[in-house]
């Protein structure tokens, strides 16, 4: 029998193709200037340059005038309000965290359903229900404000936890009393991408700071010169103890933490987003003692596990693209390194020590798998998990024996166990209750060939007794990228659309990390064209497989998912129907020139270098875009408040389509306000974007066919 909400979407849906025949959208007119750069003897025009200044009133009344065309459009389509009812409907089920332990309390988040930002609680013990200790939802009207950041102290007394407004990177730090819940007079500011890590005594944090920025200028402004600091309890942020800083080179990132036996600062300094750091460490107990180099060249990535004494282990993947366990002993560095656990046939993607031993995450075709050593290195045992999905957890401390754990899979909702390190036994702790069927949908994993023959697995998911004409509305999403790796999750969103008979596929294309370094390298710099390719090699396997056709086919990504969508679209744009680049890095010129762009170079590489420069104009989405080309449905989603991917590129981006596109499928900029990169965004806000967008792929993909 067929579920109430999909008879009212077969019904509204003919009632939508009868009533709502497909029109040319008056776009706003936008303005051109006279603006032209020379790279390396390439004249290349930019006329929306102006768009790159978000402050202005002129660019201010652009984006409320494309608001009112894309939401004129959206109200057109009667199918969008039943949607959001069931997107909400779904959406209210309570969330919890794993529990983490901090002395003898117990803390963890909790959202009851559709509370714009999850609360975080304190319990006394594992059986107790807790208290609330910080609801964010108090701090705006709108739920804009979100927790970005927790750090505990040792004792589980005090609580530092980092603020961020209106989907912003940028955070403030506060303190609290966990006893009393008494707020503390301390205040951090001008952070950015850093945690806060409590010295033993509790006595107050090291954290990282960038100088503070013209405010004016925050979206675009770019952020140089982080420094690692300790700040003092009761004291202010001006006396704070500057501990690191590189002034040579202004683009390094520095950061710190205090190791669990509360002797050492492990500083972590980095270049841009490629996974390689350099490692020192300082005796924090010794006022005498200097900071030492353990890792003092840019080359590969070490993960700090642990220590016992003056022992350090590290992830690395050095000599291992896939990864491995090595330790060094810092008292004795000239020994050099000792191999712990070597590198497998699966992606070592994190290690845990706990209850003195090694929990190792593996990505295994990019499902997870856990397996379990001892100090010197001797496996001990595997963790049994419920299937082929996604689990994160096994937090602690060393010498801790449970810990817990949260599985989920495209089916599966989110669901914690909490696990005896000594007997290896996994026990339901919580499970969520989404009214749904888990046993209607079908989860698939496949495997095609890309363009030069590399083989990449996919994910594909839908209801059971799909048939598979080629009729099947398809929404294809993939990533590609800074070695992010997709790994089956379950969401609310998709489950949605697999009821209208949608089918969600999700390729591991190269760019991301799912089989180790390597792979990710083989979608950066001049080799990035290989994440087109495998994206476009899934579209095919789908549309040759009889799941979809061209005229049924949509793809999504989001942030460097969104240049993937962008430039797929530009290279074939006759393979899909619907494209939703959304927060989109789509001016591959000049990414590098705001916010945390200059980051980016180590996955893009730059339009200062000549060679590069080649490789990127050949696919850079805004300078792809065709004259008097046909191009399919596009909704571009971005935000007013996002300051990590600036929404000049969507911006950009937008009005270059809308005056290049001569195809009549609508070309629609859809832009939040208050809202930033995606972090932190109200459930509200969140609901009523995803109804939007499916309002817009039943128009487009023509789902009433």
């Amino acid at each position: 029998m067929k579920s109430k909400f999909l008879l009212f979407l077969i019904i509204s849906m003919a009632v939508s193709a009868n009533n709502f025949a497909q029109s040319k959208i008056k776009y706003p007119k936008t303005k051109k200037v006279e603006q032209v750069d020379d790279y390396h003897g390439t004249k290349v025009a930019d006329p929306y340059r102006w768009l790159e200044d978000d402050n202005s009133a002129e660019t201010k009344a652009w984006v409320e005038a494309q608001n009112k065309v894309t939401f004129d459009y959206l109200n057109q389509i009667p199918e969008r309000a039943r949607i959001k009812n069931r997107l909400t409907e779904l959406w209210n089920y309570e969330k919890y965290s794993a529990p983490f332990k901090r002395g003898s309390k117990y803390f963890y988040y909790k959202n009851d359903g559709l509370q714009n930002q999850s609360v975080l609680y304190v319990a006394d013990s594992i059986t107790d229900k807790g208290r609330v200790l910080l609801d964010p939802n108090k701090l705006s009207t709108d739920g804009t404000v979100a927790l970005s950041g927790l750090s505990i102290s040792e004792d589980g007394n005090l609580v530092a936890y980092g603020l961020a407004g209106a989907g912003s990177d940028w955070q403030e730090w506060h303190f609290m009393n966990v006893e009393t819940g008494e707020k503390l007079s301390d205040v951090l500011k001008d952070i950015k991408f850093s945690g806060a890590s409590w010295k033993k005594d509790g006595s107050g944090v090291f954290y990282s700071r960038y100088p503070a920025p013209d405010a004016k200028a925050k979206l675009s402004a770019e952020n140089f010169n982080q420094k690692l600091y300790f700040h003092q309890l009761g004291t202010p942020q001006t006396d704070d103890m500057l501990v690191y800083e590189r002034p040579e080179d202004k683009e390094m990132f520095v950061g710190g933490f205090v190791s669990e036996d509360g002797n050492y600062l492990i500083i972590n300094v980095g270049k841009g987003t490629a996974p390689m750091n350099m490692v020192y460490v300082k005796n924090i107990n010794s006022d005498r003692a200097g900071i030492q180099p353990i890792v003092d060249k840019l080359e590969n990535d070490y993960s700090f596990i642990g220590n016992v004494d003056n022992v350090f282990y590290f992830r690395t993947d050095k000599n291992a693209p896939r990864g491995r366990v090595v330790s060094i002993d810092i008292g004795q560095m000239q020994k050099g390194w000792t191999e712990v656990i070597p590198q497998a046939a699966e992606t070592l993607e994190g290690v845990s020590f706990i209850n003195d031993q090694f929990v190792l995450s593996y990505l295994k075709d990019a499902y997870t798998q856990f397996k379990i050593y001892d100090r010197n290195g001797k496996f001990v045992r595997n963790v049994e998990l419920p299937g082929i999905g996604s689990a994160g957890g096994f937090g602690g401390d060393r010498t801790d024996t449970e810990t817990f754990y949260t599985y989920s899979s495209f089916n599966t909702p989110p669901t914690i166990y909490r696990y005896d390190m000594k007997s290896g036994k996994s026990e339901l702790f919580r499970e969520s209750n989404v009214k749904f069927n888990p046993g209607d949908f079908e989860v698939k994993q496949v495997f095609y060939n890309s363009k030069d023959g590399t083989r990449v697995p996919m994910f594909i998911v839908h209801k059971k007794g799909l048939v598979l004409n080629g009729k099947n509305p398809t929404l294809l999403y993939s990533y590609g990228g800074f070695s992010i790796s997709l790994t089956p999750s379950f969401s609310v969103s998709r489950l949605v659309w697999m009821e209208m008979g949608g089918v969600f596929a999700m390729p591991n294309i190269r760019g991301g990390a799912e089989y180790g370094e390597e792979w990710h390298l083989a979608g950066t710099k001049l080799k990035k064209q290989n994440v087109f390719d495998d994206f476009i090699a899934a579209a095919e396997y789908l549309i040759d497989n009889k799941y979809t056709s061209p005229k049924k086919l949509a793809i999504s990504g989001g942030s460097n998912g969104g240049l993937l969508v962008g430039a797929t679209l530009n290279q074939r744009p006759e393979l899909f129907a619907a494209a939703l680049p959304a927060v989109g890095v789509m001016d591959m010129l000049r990414f590098h020139k705001f916010t945390i762009g200059g980051a980016w170079r180590s996955d893009y590489g730059s339009s200062e270098n000549p060679e590069e420069f080649k490789a990127i104009y050949k696919y850079s989405p805004i300078h792809n875009i065709k004259k008097g080309g046909k191009y399919p449905a596009v909704m571009v989603t971005t935000a007013d408040h996002d300051d990590r991917v600036v929404p000049a590129h969507s911006f950009k981006y937008a009005a270059t389509l809308q005056e290049n596109q001569k195809g009549k499928a609508p070309v629609l900029i859809r832009i939040e306000t208050k809202a930033g990169h995606g972090a932190g965004k109200p459930t509200a806000k969140v609901i009523e974007e995803q109804a939007d967008i499916y309002g817009f792929l039943i128009k487009n993909l023509g789902m009433n066919q």
